[in-house]
């Protein structure tokens, strides 16, 4: 299950989720309140027992409405949505309206991990003066009302139930929306071009049934948190991922049957601490540029079908705390990663660490090289020339240098051998370390 840790809050249990609900709208009142314009004055703060106003006639209305739809309600909490004081039903909550700080209106409904079955219908269209809309775990179906017109609505969680149909785009163009989660539920068709249009913050549409690929202008989104995962989608990482620099705090690409390479763009991605594209289909190298991620403490790129050497640098960024490249197919770990607290590399082409691929596996595979060229939004692997070494000869090796300097490190393998076979000798000189493979005649 994927969650961003900067939402988390949203899965408080419910008697929390009231208090702190409460606590919003008495700040929100408070703020009306003393915030009068010039020569104005304000009334004093509407009570619930308040003679009903239109707004709050509208309010009844709709949630009659939505009670005659609901199938089931397994906790009882619709049990007093009875009479016309709307604000005292369980889960709804009111405040004074935004544009009339004397009229009191229906502000909030939080119905997180009710349970409750049924569907939305239309006339949830009169609850005009939301701000948020919770509805995260119960078992709502059909599709999303498209009579949602809150020109307040700051957050929209529909998030686990069983909802369908085409992406919700009418809770797109709702002019406040700022957090969108759709996760957990059946909605189908590919994902809009607008949904990175709009001036969210928040972008959960992981677990449906989604298809084709991720927009070109993903880096239009001026969110700070996108989980788009766990989708049967198509195409690359677009190129403009790199353009959300100046927003994006983390980013989860996970399981999405995504191709091409990683784009080099994501080097500049400097504020990102969570970067997630695991089990995947992403080949080529890992991008030099990436070590530019200066903020990353989670970096996932396991299960996919990257090869070659492991940056250096990559290892050594201050924050990084977990790096997961299992089920790949690279061939060196720096000894930089080697020394971090949480990784896997296991499943790879690594010689000398445990747990690694076969070696006719990794002979197979390196046999078919390529290099990551940019092409229109996406960055794809193309083949390079291959001229296999020959599997007789004799040599050694000798390099001077250190570390990772070109140069550096011992000889190869020498005598009669293929990739990954044969005996050889080498030395180095000035602590170097030796990575040399046996392919024929001696490598330094």
């Amino acid at each position: 299950m994927v969650v961003s840790r900067k939402y988390i809050g949203l899965s408080l249990p419910i008697q929390l989720r009231t208090t702190i609900m409460k606590l919003f709208f008495v700040f929100l009142f408070l703020l009306l309140k003393w915030s009068p314009a010039v020569g104005e004055k304000t009334a004093p703060f509407c009570s619930c027992d308040a003679p009903p106003n239109m707004r709050l006639s509208q309010a009844y209305t709709a949630f009659q409405a939505w009670k005659d739809v609901m199938t089931c309600d397994p906790q009882n909490i619709t049990s007093d949505w009875v009479g016309t004081n709307v604000c005292d039903y369980t889960g709804v909550y009111c405040a004074p309206a935004p544009d009339d700080p004397n009229v009191l209106t229906v502000a909030g409904i939080d119905l997180n991990y009710a349970g409750i079955c049924g569907i939305l219908p239309e006339k949830l269209g009169l609850l005009s003066d939301l701000a948020l809309i919770h509805l995260n775990s119960n078992r709502f179906t059909g599709k999303l009302p498209s009579s949602l017109n809150g020109k307040y609505l700051y957050e929209f969680d529909a998030s686990n139930n069983e909802f369908s149909g085409e992406f919700p785009v009418d809770v797109l163009s709702l002019p406040s929306l700022r957090y969108f989660d759709i996760r957990f539920n059946k909605f189908t068709g590919k994902i809009p071009a607008s949904l990175f249009d709009r001036n969210l913050d928040a972008i959960f549409i992981n677990d449906n049934r989604f298809t084709g690929p991720i927009p070109a202008n993903l880096g239009k989104s001026s969110a700070s948190v996108v989980v788009i995962a766990d989708l049967k989608l198509s195409g690359c990482i677009p190129t403009s991922i790199g353009d959300m620099s100046s927003n994006l705090d983390e980013i989860v690409l996970l399981n999405n049957g995504l191709t091409g390479c990683i784009p080099p763009e994501v080097g500049s991605l400097d504020s990102v601490t969570v970067f997630d594209v695991g089990r995947n289909k992403l080949s080529g190298p890992l991008p030099a540029k990436i070590i530019g991620m200066s903020s990353l403490e989670v970096l996932n790129v396991a299960s996919n079908q990257l090869s070659g050497v492991i940056p250096d640098g990559l290892c050594r960024l201050p924050n990084l705390k977990n790096f997961t490249f299992q089920d790949n197919f690279f061939t060196v770990e720096p000894p930089s990663c080697v020394a971090l607290p949480a990784k896997n590399a296991t499943g790879n082409c690594i010689l000398g660490s445990p747990l690694q691929k076969i070696t006719a596996l990794c002979s197979s595979f390196q046999s078919k090289p390529v290099r990551c060229e940019q092409r229109g939004s996406c960055v794809v692997p193309v083949p390079m020339p291959f001229k296999p070494p020959p599997c007789s000869g004799s040599g050694s090796g000798w390099g001077s240098g250190s570390g990772w300097d070109a140069g550096g490190g011992g000889g190869g393998g020498g005598g009669s051998s293929c990739i990954g076979q044969g005996s050889g000798s080498g030395q180095g000189s000035g602590g170097g370390v030796g990575f040399g493979i046996g392919i024929g005649g001696g490598g330094g």
